[in-house]
């Protein structure tokens, strides 16, 4: 174990240590004509940008909140010069990080905060058409779980609207140091041709997170706190639960609602 590892342990950090994995996380980027620009979020000893600055389609930057972890790799990757942003990703300005041209991101995702990742990345949608991360693999299977499973969520809802989302491989407990107690998934998310919901978009995160929060009640009930426009009183939708519904059926269902 590196003097590193050992330093960082106690943190409760996981460093992946598979080469190959590493190499396919990175090949997991897929529409690279897409933006000229990738930001690694956290990453720890440069497992994966090791391999993201050998491409020539695009430029790496790395973010880590992290000071020890900032001088490993300012010390280890000079190539990036003043590619290496030391702040947290979860407060970056968006508005003025690559002077609001398209970027693509990509890490092995610190688990305690993945998902706020995803959505800090929702908030800015029109400037990330692509995004590859691991993460617990729970996690990401319910981020690309489809309706009527078990793991079909609010998560999955959400960012679906927007993106066109892949599973793309399991990475085993064994291949980190120190061995987590989870098993990893690696996700695509690919932006979709989606500019704006057609509903109100607001309403729509509303009845969305009412409908799963008591996702074994039927919609009627579990969205009853919102005024349903007299016409759709008997509307099938009425009668299943969230996981049944789709993007489109939750926008049509949002659709049936007053607004104000």
């Amino acid at each position: 174990m590196s003097n590193f590892v050992r330093a960082k342990k106690h943190l409760g950090q996981h460093f992946l240590t598979d080469e190959n994995i590493a190499l396919d996380i990175v090949k997991g980027l897929k529409y690279t004509s897409l933006y000229k620009q990738v930001l690694e979020v956290g990453p720890g000893m440069g497992v994966l940008t090791k391999y993201l600055i050998q491409e020539k389609a695009y430029q790496t930057y790395i973010i880590d909140i992290d000071r020890e972890s900032i001088a490993y790799l300012k010390t280890n990757y000079p190539i990036l010069e003043n590619r290496i942003i030391e702040g947290d990703f979860l407060q970056l300005d968006f508005s003025t990080l690559f002077n609001n041209e398209s970027f693509a991101v990509i890490g092995n995702f610190p688990y305690n905060i993945s998902t706020e990742i995803l959505f800090k990345v929702l908030e800015h949608k029109n400037q990330v058409p692509e995004v590859v991360g691991m993460f617990q693999k729970e996690v990401a299977e319910r981020i690309a779980a489809k309706p009527k499973n078990k793991t079909y969520g609010i998560t999955s809802v959400l960012l679906q609207a927007y993106y066109d989302i892949e599973y793309l491989f399991t990475v085993q407990e064994h291949v980190f140091n120190p061995p987590p107690k989870v098993k990893s998934g690696v996700i695509r998310l690919t932006r979709n041709k989606v500019e704006k919901l057609d509903c109100n978009e607001k309403l729509f995160k509303q009845i969305v997170k009412a409908g799963f929060n008591q996702r074994r009640k039927t919609l009627r009930n579990s969205i009853k706190a919102f005024k349903l426009k007299a016409e759709f009183a008997d509307n099938m939708y009425l009668s299943k639960r969230a996981e049944e519904l789709s993007v489109q059926d939750f926008i049509a269902l949002t659709n049936m609602m007053e607004v104000g």
